[in-house]
């Protein structure tokens, strides 16, 4: 299946007149590739794996309305001023098993170490801006306070079934009550790390991949932060980040209650990263002991 998919790429590189195309990147639902147009300039091709995927954190994937998310998303980001991947073309595919397409514009990246105060700032830019008008695909539908209470159940339960003597789930009514605060003014990126940040001399070129895009408060963006920062390879300073973020706007409090669930939230989806979808036999299990410590903290004024 793969090998005809790359026929059809090879067959799309052709029609756009695309050279020396080059894997540079492959996630679970995606691959990137990168090549000459006819112009010289390099661009992205970005493919799907397959039309519906599922993984262990999201048994549901619709690759294809997360390529045409990415592409409204990124197109309204780039009319605000805000650093993207300038998207160039959308391909959906007319024949069932050809892939869909996105070519974007290749931004280069110079190595440089990430300036976590630059991005505050740029975080703060994002939140402020007027927020697209879709329904985020990780929304499934529904509220993003629902969402999350939803999955939080739902990838607890699937720890569950992979780690011994895993406990109840948190109540859902009392992490529904944590998240009541919850406003969807901002769009949220909630999956900045090193890997999706394009930078030159530390500042941000471009901000990649928004496939996780929620409507939220600040909050679910910062907890998702500090339980990345947790993992060096990611380079994010949250004091830093704050820092930044302040100069022009306010950063949410770590005694909010939103915050903490949220942190839940991002601890339960890297444990299932480690534990499942990229097994790790030293992070895995102690992910799963790091969300169920989280979970203790969002009950314990509760219990």
């Amino acid at each position: 299946m793969m090998s005809e998919r790359f026929a059809e790429l090879d067959s799309l590189a052709e029609r756009w007149g695309l050279s020396g195309l080059e894997p540079v990147g492959k996630g679970l639902e995606f691959s990137v590739h990168r090549a000459r147009g006819r112009d010289g300039e390099t661009v992205a091709v970005r493919l799907a794996h397959r039309r519906f995927d599922s993984n262990a954190n999201d048994p549901h994937v619709d690759t294809r309305a997360l390529l045409l998310q990415e592409y409204g998303i990124a197109r309204h980001l780039a009319a605000h001023g805000l650093p993207v991947a300038e998207v160039k073309e959308l391909v959906l595919a007319d024949e069932p098993g050809s892939p869909d397409v996105l070519l974007s514009a290749y931004v280069p990246d110079d190595g440089s170490d990430l300036d976590s105060f630059a991005l505050g700032q740029l975080l703060a830019r994002l939140h402020q801006v007027p927020p697209p008008r879709l329904t985020p695909v990780a929304s499934e539908g529904v509220s993003t306070a629902r969402a999350i209470t939803a999955r939080i159940g739902r990838r607890w339960a699937e720890i569950g079934r992979l780690v011994d003597d895993w406990p109840e789930p948190p109540d859902p009514s009392l992490v529904a009550g944590q998240l009541s605060g919850l406003t969807e003014g901002s769009l949220l990126h909630l999956d900045v790390r090193s890997d999706n940040i394009r930078r030159r001399q530390g500042r941000v070129v471009a901000l990649l991949d928004w496939s996780n895009a929620l409507l939220g408060s600040p909050s679910v963006e910062f907890g998702r932060l500090i339980e990345y920062a947790r993992y060096p390879e990611n380079e994010l300073d949250v004091e830093a980040i704050r820092s930044g973020y302040a100069k022009t706007a306010t950063a949410p409090p770590g005694s909010d209650p939103c915050l903490l669930v949220c942190r839940l939230d991002a601890a339960l989806m890297l444990a299932l990263v480690f534990l499942s979808e990229a097994p790790d036999p030293s992070r895995g299990p102690a992910a799963a002991d790091h969300a169920r410590e989280l979970a203790l903290r969002v009950t314990a004024p509760h219990a």
